[in-house]
Order: structure tokens, then C-alpha cells, then sequence
């Protein structure tokens, strides 16, 4: 019953007018625009929609501006039908006339579940040369001025209990675990995506969150660090604020980041040369600041500096039953 990843996230914003203009500049293709509604698709067809907090087409849910409902992309109506009865047997779900299945997971998020046909995107990264390991010989990186990013990696949103949260979607969705953040939260994997995560939960309590459920930030996918740091210069002479992490690499999926503050709620993330997985993962459960990052050039005090090298292994999927797998360290 596969998931393919995220089709739809609609926001409710304060601003209308300001969230537009940062989501132009941040790169996404407007599709349309109405005094009450900004329609942005992305290549592969999934769909960002901005609408004013105080319309009533905006289900009600986190009480804070930002995604008000993540609408999951389903491949066939066979899959959607089983889904949604999956879902029936445990919790009130409504099925519109457009053919769209609602519900609510555990933390009161709208989920919603609709037929999509995922396009196939393409990239064409420079080759990377070192000393020694020459693949690009005479031939110039490619010049960007933009950054256009093409598809929506992964949502994420804090919540009560990670946990409770994982296994919802776990049960109900067939995600799949690809990481445990010990402290801080879960990172999951629909069952028809090969991203290393397409939903990272993260508990609500955690650092400087504001210990209540709220949205979090959003990743689109760009090509290289070149057009993910393209893009933030720009955003920054635009007069747009980059995030609390700034810029660099994370160990957990060992993904290049860059994250801009966003006026929309939340922050909005270029991301770039994550890992694939697919079903042969054995999901790790990792030491909290050292799975954050690898280099970071803005590193906030509440991460601090324990950068002690420790992950396994994670004990519920160790082949054979045996869950006590050493840490390396």
C-alpha cells in the first residue's frame, strides 16, 4: 500500500502578501494566486498552499501559523481504499467527494491521503573532484544565480510523545523507521519513497521548543551545495533571516542543509546529497548533538559542543532478536 511521499502541505499564515514574497524568492513556481490563496507545484507535482489563518476552507489544527494539514500521496485507489478502511477501523475518517481521506494523527495534525502521480524529477550534479580522483577535467562547474527546488523532501512537527506519534503512522500508514534521535524524536520513511525521511517528529519539550505541538520546518530538495548556497545568499540580500542552525551537514542522513526563517511559520530548508534507503536499512539510534551535525558554521549554545561519537544499531531491528548491539564509539 504505497505512500510516495508528500503531495500537499497547506499553510495558514498571517500574511498573505509577505509569505508569497518569500516563497518567490525562496524559488518555488507559483501555479496560482487569488486575494485569499497562493498555489505553489513543484516539479515532481506536489503542491505548497498558502491560505489566510482565519479562512474557514483551513481545517483547524496546531494552534500557530504554519501546516495545517500534510497530505500524503498514495499510488493506486486500491491502496487508498485500504488505507482509509485500516484507518476506519480505529478512528473517525472522512472521505470527500474529491475522493480525499481525512483523519488526525495522535498530536491532532490533519493528515489527509489522496491518489497522486509522483514525477520523476532530474538532476545533473557537477562531477566533485579531489587529489588524486580527477572526474571533471577542463570543464567548469555549472554557474547558478537561483535556487529552484523541484521536490518536497520531508515535514516536520513537534509533538507530546515521538513515540506514540512513530507508531501511528507506523501502524496506521505503514511509514517505516529510519532513525531514533535518542531524546529528541523519530525520522520516518514511507513505504513507496526511497528519502531517507519524509517526517521527522520531534518532542515538543525538547531545547528551545515551545512545549506544545507546532509545525516545525519543511525541506525542498535542491541539487548541490552550490545551488543550496546559492539560494541562501539570496534569500539573505532579499532581507530574508537564516535559522537557528544556519548551514551544514547533518550526520543523520548525512544531509547538506540551509535553513531560512520563515514568515509563514516554522523555517523553510534547502536540502541537498541526503542518503537513499530502502527496506534492507537497519534503522540507528544515534547520541542527540552528534547525530545534529557533522560541520555547521552557526552551532546554537543549546547544542553545545559534546560531539561524542556514539550510535548503534537501533535495538528494536537488530536482526535475530538481539537488542543489545554494542555503541560505536
Amino acid at each position: 500500500m504505497p505512500i510516495l511521499g508528500i503531495e500537499t502541505l497547506l499553510y495558514g499564515v498571517e500574511d498573505l502578501d509577505e509569505c508569497t514574497r518569500f516563497f518567490d524568492d525562496f524559488g518555488l513556481p507559483q501555479h496560482a494566486r487569488t486575494d485569499g490563496m497562493t498555489h505553489y507545484r513543484l516539479e515532481e507535482g506536489s503542491n505548497v498552499v498558502l491560505r489566510l489563518l482565519d479562512d474557514p476552507a483551513l481545517p483547524k489544527g496546531f494552534k500557530d501559523k504554519g501546516v495545517k494539514e500534510i497530505t500524503w500521496g498514495v499510488d493506486t485507489q486500491e491502496s487508498l481504499d485500504a488505507l482509509a478502511d485500516r484507518l476506519e477501523a480505529h478512528q473517525e475518517v472522512t472521505r470527500g467527494d474529491d475522493g480525499v481521506v481525512r483523519t488526525k494523527a495522535p498530536s491532532g495534525m490533519n493528515v489527509a491521503l489522496k491518489l497522486w502521480s509522483r514525477k520523476k524529477v532530474t538532476y545533473a550534479p557537477d562531477p566533485v573532484n579531489a587529489p588524486g580522483h580527477v572526474k571533471r577535467l577542463n570543464v567548469q562547474r555549472k554557474w547558478k544565480t537561483r535556487a529552484r527546488p523541484k521536490i518536497i523532501t520531508h515535514t516536520v512537527y513537534t509533538v507530546p510523545s515521538p513515540k506514540e506519534e512513530f507508531e501511528w503512522y507506523r501502524d496506521m500508514l505503514n511509514f517505516r523507521m529510519s532513525e531514533e534521535q535518542i531524546g529528541m524524536g523519530f525520522y520516518l520513511r514511507c513505504d513507496g519513497a526511497n528519502e531517507h525521511h519524509n517526517l521527522f517528529l520531534i518532542n515538543m519539550n525538547f531545547g528551545p521548543l515551545p512545549g506544545y505541538p507546532v509545525f516545525h520546518h519543511t525541506n525542498f530538495g535542491v541539487e548541490d551545495i552550490d545551488e543550496l548556497m546559492v539560494g541562501t545568499n539570496y534569500m539573505t540580500r532579499r532581507g530574508w533571516e537564516t535559522g537557528a542552525l544556519g548551514s551544514g551537514r547533518h550526520r543523520i542522513a548525512s544531509a547538506l542543509f540551509s535553513y531560512i526563517e520563515s514568515p509563514a511559520g516554522g523555517e523553510a530548508e534547502y536540502g541537498a546529497d541526503s542518503d537513499y534507503i530502502d527496506d534492507n536499512w537497519i534503522p540507528r539510534e544515534w547520541n542527540q548533538v552528534f547525530a545534529t551535525y557533522s560541520w555547521m558554521h552557526k552551532i546554537p549554545q543549546f547544542l553545545g559542543t559534546d560531539q561524542k561519537w556514539q550510535y548503534r544499531l537501533h535495538p528494536s531491528y537488530v536482526p535475530n532478536g538481539a537488542g543489545d548491539s554494542e555503541w560505536e564509539e
